[in-house]
């Protein structure tokens, strides 16, 4: 191998790729509020899902930051970390004025979340053929948790309750929703979440990975899962590493099962970055650690036909 080539692929492992900082400031807040969450609703018997990800009709599938449910009560949450002020239009358009003098339209906020309420429970109710008083009653909340953000009047008719952080965390204290409902865990279990790659110095991707790119029989062990799979990387930066076929390795593990192994220069695990249109293609020199979500169940998998309240 050509020194050139062992000289690009030592400064990819001691590259570093920083936090976007906006978006990790909104990914904090959301681990923040789950963490909150989980200790205001244990005493009732709330359980926390975060990152929830249902089929849609439309294509695609659709994020839930977080669904909490109890007896057979469930709350479709969707969280906003905004500073400054924001309004609602007659179209029920969330602005948020920002703090630098910008000004952001999220179009309908409380719109898209109650359309996610209303597929997450066609599912389940599909799921097990409920019908009439039987199916699922849920709530559709919209937590603003930015404490010096400036709230307007809020309009009467929208889809979603707006409550900030303290008023959130006191529903899951004071609410009982009585004994759990085992079929309800059973359909939220029965969805993944967003697979995650961490480059070198903390940035984070989103998506979905299609596959790591490692030779048959890694492949072959990774299309098998049926759990989480994490993979945790260790990189050889130092300046003798420039020496080794091998400086880079990796340990991953689905369940009890684990492989370890060593990674040549040169190979890339592919995955869809959110909010990408193609899917591409990352140096494993790059990347400190990946969580691919395990596969949901096949009744999850699938666009399934709705009865939507909202087009």
């Amino acid at each position: 191998m050509s020194f050139s080539i062992r000289w690009k692929w030592w400064r990819a492992r001691r590259k570093s790729y920083p936090h976007d900082e906006i978006h990790r400031a909104g990914d904090l807040a959301e681990t923040r509020l789950a963490k909150l969450s989980r200790a205001a609703g244990r005493a009732n018997g709330w359980h926390i899902y975060e990152s929830v990800r249902i089929p849609d009709p439309r294509g695609g599938r659709r994020e839930i930051d977080m669904v909490i449910i109890g007896g057979n009560t469930m709350l479709v949450v969707e969280q906003k970390h905004w500073a400054g002020s924001f309004v609602i239009n007659k179209e029920h358009h969330f602005i948020q004025n920002r703090k630098n003098g910008s000004q952001h339209n999220h179009d309908g906020v409380a719109d898209r979340i109650a359309r996610k309420a209303d597929l997450l429970a066609v599912l389940h109710n599909k799921r097990l053929g409920l019908k009439g008083e039987d199916e699922l009653s849920f709530r559709v909340i919209v937590a603003m948790t930015h404490q010096r953000l400036e709230w307007p009047k809020i309009p009467k008719d929208l889809k979603a309750e707006m409550v900030n952080e303290a008023q959130f965390i006191q529903l899951l204290e004071k609410t009982k929703p009585g004994p759990l409902n085992k079929d309800l865990v059973e359909t939220l279990e029965g969805f993944n979440t967003w697979d995650e790659v961490h480059l070198n110095g903390g940035l984070l991707l989103k998506g979905d990975v299609f596959g790591f790119g490692l030779g048959k029989d890694v492949d072959d062990w990774f299309a098998e899962r049926d759990t989480d799979v994490e993979a945790k990387l260790t990189q050889r930066r130092g300046f003798f590493s420039l020496f080794s076929n091998n400086p880079t390795e990796i340990r991953l593990s689905r369940g009890s099962k684990h492989i370890e192994a060593k990674i040549p220069y040169g190979l890339s695990l592919n995955m869809h970055v959110v909010g990408e249109k193609h899917a591409r293609e990352v140096d494993w020199a790059m990347v400190e650690r990946v969580f691919v979500s395990k596969p949901p169940a096949e009744w999850a998998l699938h666009e399934t036909p709705t009865k939507e309240k909202d087009s």
